[in-house]
């Protein structure tokens, strides 16, 4: 069905837009595989654009609860005596309400302003990453945690995608891609380091609860640039009538 599906796919254009006249397609060549710096440096300007840099910062933030899940959550669990195969029905909790989840993206966007849904989503992300030493090692209660996390994340991500794809350009889809990428990878990279040297100063049970904490803090600013972009996005629109 793949196969069918993407041989009745439109071909995409590879390099730029059609010509004026309608004759011709910009022809792929070999060098332009090849990486250029004019494309790192216009990929990166992308965060120029307020929706573009306030998703980009969100998604970073929404990442940081799986580095922290793929790292110290699991030395955790095992610290207070879950074994392996109860930690891997966590883990599946997760995946498992994150698809279910996002069926609900495209209901969300509809709900209210996008910005706010990411916002809100990740935050209370957050914060019940950050209050896993307070459950106890109750199983039910760290299962919960964990299917209305998964939940939580499933939606924030296609709502990401939608307000980034919107932001670009329709021919800066792929590079934004890869920016939201490449700032994935970089929590993932620094995120269990920095957990870790928390963890060997204050102790894996406190590691959460202060990592948390500044998570939290980090998103007092963000929720003031959201609000400012929505207050200032009527004006805009009423600005053009107006003008008309």
């Amino acid at each position: 069905m793949l196969t069918i599906a993407l041989l009745r796919t439109p071909e995409a254009e590879i390099f730029g837009p059609r010509r004026r006249d309608g004759t011709g397609r910009a022809r792929f060549r070999a060098r332009d595989a090849l990486p250029r710096a004019s494309d790192y440096i216009s990929s990166t300007m992308l965060i120029a654009i307020p929706a573009t840099a306030l998703s980009m910062a969100i998604m970073s933030m929404r990442n940081t609860t799986y580095s922290i899940q793929t790292s110290v959550y699991v030395v955790y669990l095992d610290g207070i005596g879950l074994v392996g195969t109860t930690i891997g029905i966590l883990f599946a909790a997760v995946e498992i309400a994150s698809g279910f989840g996002s069926l609900f993206a495209g209901r969300a966007m509809r709900l209210g302003d996008p910005q706010r849904t990411m916002l809100s989503g990740t935050v209370l992300s957050i914060l019940l990453i950050a209050t896993t030493p307070l459950l106890g090692g109750i199983f039910a209660l760290l299962l919960l945690s964990q299917a209305v996390r998964g939940w939580l994340e499933g939606v924030i991500q296609p709502v990401i995608l939608a307000v980034q794809g919107r932001a670009a350009g329709r021919h800066q889809q792929g590079a934004v891609v890869g920016l939201r990428q490449t700032g994935q990878r970089l929590t993932s990279i620094l995120i269990p380091p920095l957990m870790g040297a928390i963890a060997d100063c204050w102790g894996a049970s406190e590691s959460f609860v202060i990592f948390g904490a500044f998570m939290l803090l980090l998103c007092v600013p963000l929720a003031l640039i959201a609000r400012r972009a929505a207050h200032s996005a009527p004006k805009q629109e009423v600005e053009p009538r107006l003008a008309d």
